[in-house]
């Protein structure tokens, strides 16, 4: 479990980083544009890396070194936020170039790890615990960072925020590259072309997956884009109380994470995938139409609760499912299919509220969260035998 110890220190470091700009990043370009549209545009940026060259990057992650792979994105990722310094009012685009950048890290990091965990740990019970302990750890992180980046953002300032998550990306590079664990391409014929979208297409239960998840994540998106309009239009409170927001939604999350073993054993897959989108929903319209700050704050508690159980059965089922050798491949595209709910959902929540209003849009997106729930019960199968690895 050293391996696993290290891969656990190095995401609780880089996820306090990033935390801290869920706040920062979002807030300073509303601060700099007063434009809800500039505000999605960075969410929508962050899609594109996995979105135009993720698949492809999991094709090659199959026959890379995965450690490796993950401290090179890290430096990657610390060399990119460091441009945010040169931005200001007039001039954006560090910012933009900045997520680009950071995302197109991001898109080998993600798939490289999900991938070396069950080399570490196994596929038995233990990876299902380690998933559920990197949950915990993020749901801490998600309770504790956001308002301390606005603390910082509000003090230190936006620079002090930056060198923060520049530091933290430094250390968990230095922290992956003692990671020991090698996992071996199973074949070394020569990678072909969206290997994972063929695996994921041919196999029932990850098609499925994909499909609701994808819906799903595009209303999360939506929510993610309006979130701060949402707070000063809606809630009439300043820009930082969505740090609040975002901590109720952490502490949500880790109640969630302590529950995701004792769901399984009651629900099967498919009906805990569909339970979860179904509660999220509902929190999603209580959010929405929450008459004050603290009521919000519940709202936010009652979306993580769901929404981590959710993100962490699915991503352990894909681990256990996906054939081994193309498990980098097939996790590129479950995040490629995250980054297009992203870029939808980032792009379409903004101008719908252009065309609908802001209240009509948000409890649009709540409906999508419904209509998730009903097509994950239609195309994810039931039976337990459907969840089992297949040849690639």
């Amino acid at each position: 479990m050293r391996d696993f110890r290290r891969l656990w220190f190095s995401g609780a470091v880089s996820g306090i980083g990033s935390w801290l700009l869920v706040v920062a990043i979002p807030f300073h370009v509303f601060a700099l544009t007063g434009s809800a549209v500039a505000t999605g545009l960075t969410l929508a940026l962050e899609a594109l890396p996995a979105l135009l060259i993720g698949p492809w990057a999991g094709v090659l992650l199959d026959r890379w070194d995965l450690a490796r792979a993950m401290w090179i994105a890290d430096l990657v990722s610390a060399a990119a936020v460091g441009l945010i310094l040169f931005a200001d009012s007039d001039h954006l685009w560090p910012i933009y170039l900045a997520i680009l950048l950071e995302n197109t890290a991001t898109t080998v990091f993600r798939p490289a790890a999900r991938a070396l965990l069950p080399a570490v740990v196994g596929t038995g019970k233990e990876l299902a615990t380690a998933n559920s302990i990197n949950a915990v750890t993020g749901s801490v992180i998600r309770l504790a960072a956001p308002p301390l980046g606005a603390l910082l953002l509000a003090g230190p300032g936006i620079t002090f925020v930056l060198a923060v998550d520049i530091a933290s990306y430094l250390l968990s590079a230095a922290t992956i590259a003692t990671v020991r664990t090698r996992r071996h391409p199973t074949t070394g014929a020569p990678p072909r072309s969206l290997e994972g979208l063929r695996t994921t297409i041919r196999h029932r239960a990850l098609r499925g997956i994909l499909i609701g998840q994808t819906v799903f994540l595009t209303a999360n998106a939506g929510l993610t884009a309006l979130l701060v309009p949402f707070t000063v239009g809606r809630l009439h409170a300043p820009g930082y109380v969505v740090g609040y927001l975002i901590s109720g939604l952490g502490a949500g999350y880790l109640i969630g994470a302590a529950l995701t073993t004792k769901a399984a054993r009651v629900l099967g897959t498919r009906a805990l995938l569909t339970v979860t989108q179904l509660a999220t929903a509902a929190a999603y319209f209580a959010l929405f139409n929450a008459p004050n700050v603290p009521f919000a704050i519940v709202a936010a508690a009652l979306i993580g609760l769901p929404g981590s159980i959710l993100l962490v059965t699915a991503q352990t089922t894909i681990q256990r499912t996906a054939p081994r050798e193309v498990l980098a491949s097939v996790s590129a595209i479950f995040f490629a299919a995250d980054s297009l709910a992203l870029l939808i959902g980032a792009l379409a929540a903004p101008a719908t509220t252009t065309a609908l209003g802001l209240p009509i849009t948000l409890n649009v997106i709540a409906g999508l969260a419904v209509c998730a729930a009903g097509l994950t019960l239609f195309v994810v199968p039931g039976h337990p035998a459907s969840f089992t690895r297949s040849p690639s």
